[in-house]
């Protein structure tokens, strides 16, 4: 299986200037764990993860002031949507991270988790995934 078999497309896109509990607010909405943070002078991608909203909280910060941009990661890696599962897997393994923002060439089109990849991996969802293009 490919990664764009996995991925979600459903892809959360906040710009830096939004407070941590703006972003916890729009993930838990949407029910994700990741957020592109897109910053247009820059041009960049980043991601934020509930992993970092909930790090910043831990040590005190307050999720009212602190902002996306001092907890987002930019030295991001990104996943194609030709991948496979196991190329995504290892890059998740080596970095050490549990998302990848996924690419193609006008820009982010999905987000993986390692959750994504374990669903697809499980007995069940390989069946009923044969069933839905068989």
């Amino acid at each position: 299986m490919l990664v764009r078999d996995a991925m979600s497309t459903l892809v959360l896109t906040i710009g830096p200037a939004h407070t941590l509990r703006q972003a916890a607010r729009l993930m838990s909405v949407r029910r994700v764990g990741a957020a592109v943070v897109l910053d247009q002078e820059t041009s960049g991608l980043g991601i934020l993860t509930e992993r970092d909203i909930l790090d910043a909280v831990g040590w005190g910060q307050d999720p009212d002031v602190e902002t996306a941009a001092g907890h987002t990661t930019t030295d991001v890696v990104f996943a194609a949507p030709t991948w496979t599962l196991q190329e995504a897997a290892e890059a998740m393994t080596h970095g050490g991270f549990r998302h990848l923002i996924v690419l193609d060439d006008h820009g982010p089109v999905g987000i993986v988790s390692v959750r994504d990849i374990l669903r697809c991996w499980t007995p069940t969802r390989r069946r009923r995934h044969a069933e839905l293009i068989g």
